[in-house]
């Protein structure tokens, strides 16, 4: 607890000290002369909503995780109360590629040297920039640590409950930023409904043709495909890594292809392979044949686990008993690896720990769910 507290003492000083020390000195008429073009009236995309999320744990989570210095255990309820506000951590990550972007072109510049010179600083500006993204990390460390000498205590399903959801805003976090990536795609990404689950696949296709089935030219050689399963729609999209350094080497995904979830079908184990599942639609005229490589099985099954994986097998899968039970084998074993996703950049890697139904009642409204589990690329 004592670290908890110290860490967040000096976590609101880095921030204060980052607002004054930068932010209010790009409004300093004194200092207007060595701020270079490429940063004037820049100040919202450089620091994104950090005065936000300053003012949040100076006047709120602070105080409150304060209150409960004399009774640590119970600390799991200040994270459980404060869990809705702690999602402001979002809207910072998903403008952390502009900041980094922004900061690339004028690292060098006179004005940030002057403001690091003042505050004695031996880090520049964009390791504090990166302080907001280690501490919504750094939480669930914190958590499990405190719930590892909570064993019995009356706040221990408390802590549980809110280290499962910090855990749950980590990857809401690496799932947005992942989807900001996407370019090509017409629509409107928000109207497809909430994002359930994202990964990368090996994907052959197959269309009829008359009474024919035609395979596509990639016939043994399948396409890697960046899968987006969203409430209402399935997108399927290339990823292309980019050129760069930091969070500009961040991947972007081109839309290829999307099938309303309304229409699709799935059968599982195809070809006879418990590797691979068939999304289809249209009566079968369109079939999709996903597969997920032998690497990433022994990674999401290593330690015991059963040697066999099944992937976006379940329909109905907001509100469905079995759906349920899935989401609870999920926060059991995969979510508690996501801890570093999203300050490493580390690949992801979907997995699925349970078999599902293989008949279904086509007129109901359909939702296949795959699982994402982050992992360290240690």
């Amino acid at each position: 607890m004592n670290e908890l507290l110290e860490t967040e003492r000096a976590y609101v000083e880095e921030l204060l000290c980052v607002l004054e020390g930068y932010a209010a000195e790009m409004d300093n008429p004194a200092m207007a002369h060595l701020i270079p073009s490429t940063l004037l009236a820049k100040k919202d995309v450089l620091f994104g909503n950090m005065p936000e999320i300053y003012q949040f744990h100076k006047r709120t989570f602070l105080k409150e995780l304060e209150a409960y210095t004399d009774c640590p255990e119970l600390v799991g309820r200040c994270f459980l109360e404060r869990m809705n506000d702690l999602q402001i951590y979002e809207a910072y990550c998903q403008n952390k590629p502009r900041s980094e972007s922004l900061w690339r072109q004028c690292s060098d510049c006179a004005f940030f040297q002057e403001c690091q010179k003042k505050l004695e600083h031996k880090l520049g500006l964009d390791s504090y920039l990166l302080k907001p993204v280690q501490r919504i990390t750094k939480y669930q460390l914190l958590l499990k640590e405190l719930l590892k000498y909570s064993r019995g205590c009356d706040g221990c399903d408390d802590l549980q409950a809110a280290l499962s959801s910090i855990l749950g805003i980590l990857k809401a976090v690496n799932d947005s930023m992942h989807l900001i990536a996407i370019t090509g795609y017409e629509g409107n990404l928000s109207e497809l409904g909430r994002l359930l689950m994202q990964g990368s696949f090996s994907v052959w296709t197959e269309h009829k043709k008359g009474h024919a089935k035609v395979k596509d030219l990639a016939r043994f050689k399948p396409m890697q495909r960046h899968l987006f399963l969203h409430e209402k729609a399935l997108l399927f999209c290339k990823r292309r890594e980019e050129n760069g350094e930091g969070y500009e080497k961040a991947p972007s995904y081109s839309f290829k292809h999307s099938l309303s979830m309304s229409a699709v079908g799935i059968t599982e184990n195809a070809k006879g392979d418990n590797k691979k599942f068939e999304i289809w639609c249209n009566s079968r005229e369109e079939v999709f044949i996903v597969q997920v490589s032998d690497t990433k099985l022994k990674h999401c099954f290593e330690g015991g686990t059963s040697t066999r994986a099944y992937f976006g097998l379940t329909f109905n899968a907001l509100s469905s008993p079995l759906a349920s039970k899935m989401m609870e084998l999920f926060s059991a074993t995969a979510l508690p690896l996501c801890h570093h996703a999203v300050m490493l950049r580390s690949h992801i890697q979907p997995t699925l720990v349970t078999q599902c139904h293989r008949q279904f009642v086509a007129s109901i409204c359909n939702y296949a769910t795959f699982y994402i589990m982050m992992l360290l690329n240690a």
